[in-house]
């Protein structure tokens, strides 16, 4: 059964593509050499670049957890809802950055790793 902290985790995996996909949106895309253009953007476009690696650092530990807990046993409408915290997060992460709103955007970094910390240790609050 897919539990809302699951379509979280698929589309906490599909972030990353949609950051890059801002990233490459305009002119002068090199995609031969995709990393090295990466390396040329600016303003928005490359703030979008560093959320799309971003997001690819944050979802293994994201998404770990939510498998864990459920594996675990943890209460469903905590992993859920923990789970809507860490990707609403996200998305605010993704919308600072591209706002070029630094303060907020750590805020916001930290919200969605500590909500995943939350999902993780999940499991112990089971009674």
């Amino acid at each position: 059964m897919m539990t809302t902290a699951l379509w979280c985790v698929l589309f906490a995996g599909i972030l990353p593509v949609i950051t890059t996909g801002i990233a490459k949106w305009g002119p002068g895309l090199d995609n031969r050499h995709p990393r090295d253009w990466a390396g040329g953007l600016t303003g928005y476009r490359r703030r979008a670049y560093a959320a799309h690696q971003n997001g690819f650092e944050a979802f293994p530990f994201f998404a770990v957890a939510v498998l864990c807990a459920l594996q675990a046993g943890a209460p469903q409408g905590v992993v859920n809802a923990l789970a809507v915290v860490v990707v609403a997060a996200r998305v605010g992460y993704v919308a600072a950055y591209l706002a070029d709103r630094p303060t907020l955007r750590s805020v916001l970094w930290g919200v969605g790793w500590f909500g995943s910390i939350a999902i993780f240790a999940s499991p112990a609050w089971a009674t």
